[in-house]
């Protein structure tokens, strides 16, 4: 995996820099984590984590390298339950369904993006983050709604925290999943999987006492080594003894798609790394447009989506699991080998995702503290609650396909569908001429698909937890 250097102080690296602590807040949507060396930035995205860094030159990247990061930041455990995804929809349905939420996914980024670029020419600023874009769209909007600017950035940031989360206890479920299927494979009856996520939790609690951002990095490059390897053992296993397509539904029932929605919005949801890619590059200008790395990126993961769904859906059927790799050859060694590299993979990813509620909340925690001789510990016992609190909403919903759709549908939606739409009728709001009205029904629609997806998918979600636990 190429990496693009940094050279920063000390004081940036760490966790709790001296100065410059109210810019803490500023974090983008989900798995990746940004670190900006201009204002402190934050930016996750979900599923797989890479760290793009700068250095002392604030050297810029070419097209190639932005492409990779943009792959390597989309492809995660959203592609694991792909197949699952389907199940819930039928094969013809779910695979165009993936195509429809793909393009749509993509739109909203770019949308994002124009919005940004506006934004930043409005208020003379080189770049915002996903946080800031809201923000600014509200203070520089129609004048009744500036005084809410504050609680638009609040907004962002109580998703991202609510969807990092979320991934860390979905990590958890699918480590201790993965882990008691090879015991299992060897010996019958052993202990139930909430053993397994109580010994998880145990090992990932002194790993997330690691709190400078660089000491992170070599783990995030093995982990997407680990994901590559993997990705490939499951590809060669899916193309194996294909049954007819006719012997799969074409589709399911209805109450089925909003389970559906919820794990497909679940892995599409990237839209955190689209500025801190664009702002990295020695060519901004080639991230968008019709031919742009923005859209070749996003058409090969859409495409590796639709292929992994598909053909998992084509082999398994209605055995799919929440993870393709629950469904892998249970005494085959190479397969095996499948379900401890996802494994250790996700452990590593957990310390990575959970980086970014620590640097939202933390701040705010500390600056309550007086005593600056209980301030480290107060933050080692802050972070071992946060651990404890994705074990008991792990061990309270252990069924992997049920947490990854609430998750998506109830976190995930609002940041990939809901908000860029509403982001652009501020914006635009403002600009003479732009917006128009197949503007706003276009914005319209796109917020009320959002919004479907987020209540039915989480009513449904959780209907179906209820009902199997």
């Amino acid at each position: 995996m190429d990496q693009i250097q940094m050279m920063e102080s000390s004081e940036e690296s760490k966790l709790l820099p001296d100065g410059n602590i109210a810019s803490c807040n500023q974090s983008m949507a989900s798995a990746e984590i940004h670190w900006s060396s201009h204002s402190d930035e934050y930016i996750p995205q979900s599923q797989s984590i890479i760290i793009i860094e700068e250095d002392k030159n604030q050297q810029k990247v070419g097209n190639c390298p932005s492409l990779m990061h943009l792959l390597k930041g989309n492809i995660g455990t959203g592609i694991l339950a792909m197949p699952s995804a389907i199940k819930n929809a039928g094969l013809w349905v779910g695979t165009i369904g993936i195509l429809a939420i793909g393009g749509i996914a993509i739109y909203c980024m770019h949308m994002l993006l124009n919005c940004c670029n506006i934004l930043c020419k409005r208020v003379n600023k080189p770049t915002l983050d996903y946080a800031s874009i809201l923000e600014t769209a509200l203070q520089t909007g129609p004048e009744r709604l500036r005084r809410w600017s504050s609680v638009g950035r609040m907004v962002v940031n109580i998703f991202l925290v609510m969807t990092q989360i979320g991934f860390c206890c979905v990590y958890l479920v699918f480590i201790a999943q993965n882990v008691k299927q090879v015991i299992d494979s060897f010996h019958k009856g052993g202990p139930p999987v909430f053993v397994y996520i109580v010994i998880t939790t145990a090992l990932i609690i002194p790993y997330t006492f690691v709190r400078d951002l660089k000491n992170l990095a070599p783990f995030s490059t093995f982990a997407n080594l680990l994901n590559f390897v993997g990705l490939i053992i499951i590809f060669q296993d899916l193309f194996q003894g294909l049954p007819n397509p006719d012997k799969r539904p074409a589709y399911k029932s209805l109450d089925k798609l909003p389970l559906y929605f919820g794990t497909a919005i679940y892995a599409f949801e990237g839209i955190g790394l689209v500025m801190p890619i664009q702002n990295k590059m020695r060519y901004p200008h080639d991230f968008g447009g019709h031919s742009g790395v923005l859209n070749l990126g996003m058409v090969i993961v859409t495409c590796l989506y639709t292929a992994t769904g598909f053909y998992g859906y084509l082999k398994f059927g209605d055995d799919s699991l929440g993870s393709v790799t629950l469904n892998l050859p249970a005494k085959n060694w190479l397969y095996i080998s499948v379900n401890l590299l996802f494994a250790l993979s996700m452990f590593i990813t957990y310390g990575l995702q959970f980086y970014v509620p620590i640097k939202i909340t933390w701040p705010w925690i500390s600056s309550k503290i007086t005593s600056r001789r209980w301030l480290n510990y107060s933050e080692y016992i802050y972070r071992t609650i946060l651990v404890l609190i994705t074990f008991g909403i792990a061990s309270a919903v252990p069924h992997l396909e049920l947490l990854i759709s609430l998750i998506g549908a109830f976190a995930s939606c609002a940041l990939a569908l809901m908000l860029p739409p509403i982001i652009e009728l501020l914006t635009l709001s403002v600009e003479d001429g732009q917006l128009r009205w197949w503007t706003v029904i276009k914005d319209i629609i796109i917020i009320a698909f959002g919004l479907l997806g987020f209540a039915t998918g989480t009513f449904s979600a959780l209907q179906a937890i209820i009902k199997n636990f």
